[in-house]
């Protein structure tokens, strides 16, 4: 069905003059636009109007494209508390089914957006979202969104970064499985059953083609990636920057940033060769931690699926499969030596050692041994832990998914983790930490922000391609799940 969605890049000449030309602040702006005609009008136009030499291009974008506003956040919140104002906002950051064009791929049934230029839903996000929705009572909104989900992987055969059309070379971490294991505490186990065809295709999405790699032993382990190797249309000018100063070709290039940008750290020195370097970015050499675990953990869900529906193949073959990836994470992420989990480059056959909270993953999925989560547990409390909870990884580099940023995904994940273990006091050391920056942001600006300075209370988080956006999804939705 790909090929009835609106391809920006189909704009040819005139999508790349916009989008190297500087004159919109965001690359986002021009590909989130609405064509006022038909795309190969516009073009038609463009071609007769750009020869004339009183030519303004950015007159001609204003003529023919409706470009996107960012929606009003209804941030009156001053005289609110930070849990009325948050009960308040999900109304405001739901977006209504619809079938808006250009980019944008219509979903069947409402949901909630991050917020800020973040207009369409996010994968990964939706997730974090549930949790405060849960502690909201907001119910409705989280089988809504799982629907939405299932309705993606039945059209595009996977769930894409987001429900737009430049998004369709990649997906984001596969959260579905615990969407769907949310669903389930509530509505009862026969969520697993609903849906197990699309857990189904979604495992089939991540096992087939390049995102499976298969190691020297036989174990199979995964990788992001990105089918397309140009640069992002969304990013179009940041990726080309770089292209010009890397010393691998420029495909190879625009394929590691993409695969970068599935994982949801985009970006970081975690994907980095030169931490301080982003031409060096090789994210498809390696092996994360993280996405492993999610698949473990997806795997886990299908097994309980397979068991419901009677398929005893089914559940035995997943048996098999939990119990080889479980083995293949220790033996290609743990070092021993370190005491700590790392991604693994498969082609050096060596782990990164860039020290990152991707680690407290097989604490979160309970796969750790003891002596591994009392590891990981005291190196997060002597090199991650900050006065506003735990920062993304040790490196200070200008990206927004280093030091000295937090993200709240990763605290939650950090949180939950080292309660799975019994480490009690430093879960709430960093609960306490990170709510207590929320509130104090809060109280300062009237917002909840899609990141934070942890290591100085005092300063805003930057770094990244686009200003820190507010909000915030899954920022409001792990506050809520963290609080009373």
């Amino acid at each position: 069905m790909e090929q009835h969605f609106f391809d920006i890049t189909s704009l040819g000449p005139l999508y790349e003059a916009v989008q190297s030309s500087g004159i919109l602040a965001d690359s986002k702006t021009f590909v989130d636009a609405l064509p006022k005609t038909a795309p190969e009008t516009i073009l038609q136009h463009y071609g007769a109007a750009a020869a004339k030499p009183d030519f303004s291009l950015a007159d001609f974008v204003q003529q023919h494209f409706e470009l996107p506003t960012t929606p009003d956040t209804g941030y009156d919140s001053a005289q609110r508390s930070i849990q009325a104002h948050l009960q308040q906002l999900w109304p405001v950051l739901t977006r209504q089914p619809d079938a808006i064009g250009g980019t944008l791929v219509p979903l069947p049934h409402p949901y909630v957006a991050p917020g800020g230029r973040f207009r369409e839903i996010y994968y990964w996000d939706s997730y974090f979202t549930m949790l405060g929705l849960k502690k909201s009572g907001r119910l409705d909104l989280i089988e809504q969104m799982v629907q939405n989900f299932a309705y993606l992987i039945d059209l595009l055969g996977f769930i894409p970064n987001g429900n737009r059309t430049y998004y369709l070379g990649r997906s984001q971490p596969p959260f579905f499985a615990l969407m769907v294991e949310l669903l389930a505490e509530i509505k009862g186990p026969a969520i697993y059953t609903q849906y197990r065809p699309q857990l189904e295709q979604e495992y089939a999405f991540w096992m087939q083609g390049d995102r499976a790699v298969t190691l020297p032993d036989g174990a199979v382990l995964n990788r992001y990636w990105d089918a397309f190797d140009t640069p992002r249309p969304e990013a179009f000018m940041e990726d080309t920057e770089v292209a010009h100063r890397a010393s691998l070709s420029a495909a190879d290039l625009f394929r590691h940033i993409r695969a970068a940008a599935e994982s949801g750290w985009d970006f970081s020195s975690r994907w980095f060769k030169d931490p301080q370097d982003m031409a060096t970015i090789h994210t498809t050499d390696l092996i994360p931690v993280d996405l492993n675990c999610l698949l473990l953990k997806l795997e886990q869900i299908l097994e309980i699926a397979a068991e419901q529906a009677g398929d005893q193949t089914r559940k035995e073959e997943l048996a098999q499969k939990i119990a080889a990836r479980q083995k293949a994470i220790q033996q290609y992420c743990w070092s021993e030596g370190e005491g700590f989990y790392f991604d693994y480059d498969f082609i050096q056959k060596a782990h990164t050692e860039r020290f990152t909270l991707a680690a407290v993953f097989p604490l979160f999925f309970n796969i750790a041994s003891e002596e591994q989560a009392e590891s990981v547990a005291t190196m997060v409390d002597t090199l991650f832990l900050h006065p506003g909870g735990v920062t993304t990884t040790l490196m200070y580099t200008g990206q927004q998914w280093d030091a000295p940023n937090g993200w709240a995904p990763l605290q939650w994940i950090t949180f939950q983790g080292l309660l799975n273990y019994g480490h009690l006091e430093l879960a709430e050391t960093i609960r306490t930490n990170w709510t207590t920056l929320n509130e104090k942001t809060y109280a300062e600006t009237g917002k909840m922000m899609e990141k934070y300075n942890v290591a100085d209370l005092n300063t805003q988080a930057g770094g990244g391609e686009y200003p820190n956006q507010d909000g915030f999804g899954w920022t409001n939705g792990v506050y809520l799940a963290m609080t009373p």
